[in-house]
């Protein structure tokens, strides 16, 4: 199986509540037509390496992959594609095509001669407002395979199960056979994005912040919780979800305070870059002059390792290229 992410907020979390084997199990079978989940062995999908994604967007996804075998199938695997969205993507089918060619290209590779295993797609959105985009690859094809008879015969054809996050309501969510942590991480990738929604439906989400705190690993796992909410909300509303948090739910009190310090110690590092950065631009513009488009563009994606070396050849340095020697 395939679960897809990008390196934003949103994928981090995603990526944290289900790269375990259990909690995707868990999250995929209700989805799946009940003959196909019906015919994997769930208990034993594995992870395995490997990377799928196109490589113009690899700073932004990475992809995790699970592989699981068939019942009565011997050797026979099966993989789903398990994508994160949380915008909609009008070419959503034909990129799934593409990482199933690259999976079955690897696996082909590695396995010189044997049958292909079948992939499903499956996406889990939190679109706002749910999920209006393609959910078949025909749905991308002009005229539609259905319009010429014979034509759906000769085309790649295949739909995407789509769990869209956004229709679905907290008693939805709470009935799915997740352990507390994924539950409340679709929730908050649900609502995070919007402070009243959030702020709303806490109270009804306190149970399972106590049980999570109470699993193993739970401290971490409430952490991670917290330090999304820090991403996606505004300062005010952060503030105001742990104090409501930690009236509702006083066991989770050491994980938001965690959490807050966390951010606070993030705002007082990038307060610090953003000086040293706004001191060696006075530098540069006080001894050079005007700065171009190239040195400013340096200057803006500078590393602090980068800013170091910067910041001492200011000081002896004839010529502005000289600061930015590679």
């Amino acid at each position: 199986m395939v679960l897809a992410m990008t390196s934003t907020p949103h994928d981090a979390l995603f990526k944290a509540a289900f790269e375990s084997p259990e909690h995707a199990s868990a999250l995929l079978r209700p989805l799946l037509p009940p003959a196909v989940s019906a015919a994997i062995t769930w208990e034993s999908m594995t992870l395995q390496p490997g990377s799928f994604v196109d490589p113009k967007l690899a700073d932004r996804h990475t992809d995790l992959l699970f592989a699981a075998r068939l019942r009565d199938g011997g050797e026979a695997l099966l993989y789903l594609l398990l994508e994160h969205q949380s915008t909609n993507d009008p070419d959503m089918p034909l990129r799934v095509l593409a990482y199933e060619l690259r999976i079955w290209e690897r696996f082909r590779e590695d396995h010189p001669g044997a049958l292909m295993p079948p992939i499903i797609p499956v996406v889990v959105s939190h679109v706002p407002g749910g999920w209006t985009a393609p959910r078949s690859f025909e749905e991308l094809l002009d005229p539609h395979p259905s319009s010429i008879p014979g034509l759906a015969e000769l085309v790649p054809r295949f739909s995407l199960v789509i769990e869209d996050l956004a229709h679905l309501s907290n008693d939805d969510l709470k009935a799915r056979a997740l352990a507390a942590f994924p539950k409340l991480a679709l929730w908050l990738l649900r609502d995070a994005r919007d402070a009243k929604l959030l702020l709303d439906h806490l109270a009804s989400w306190a149970t399972a912040f106590q049980e999570a705190s109470r699993a193993p690993h739970g401290m971490q796992a409430l952490v991670r919780l917290m330090r999304y909410l820090t991403l996606v909300t505004d300062p005010q509303t952060f503030d105001e979800f742990r104090v409501k948090l930690d009236e509702l739910s006083p066991e989770s009190k050491e994980a938001t305070m965690t959490a807050a310090e966390q951010y606070l110690e993030q705002g007082r590092e990038e307060g610090r870059e953003e000086g040293r950065v706004a001191t060696l631009r006075k530098q540069l513009l006080f001894k050079f002059g005007a700065i171009d488009a190239q040195h400013e563009a340096r200057l803006a994606t500078a590393s602090p390792e980068a800013l170091d070396r910067y910041l001492e050849r200011v000081l002896t340095a004839t010529t502005l290229a000289a600061v930015f020697a590679e």
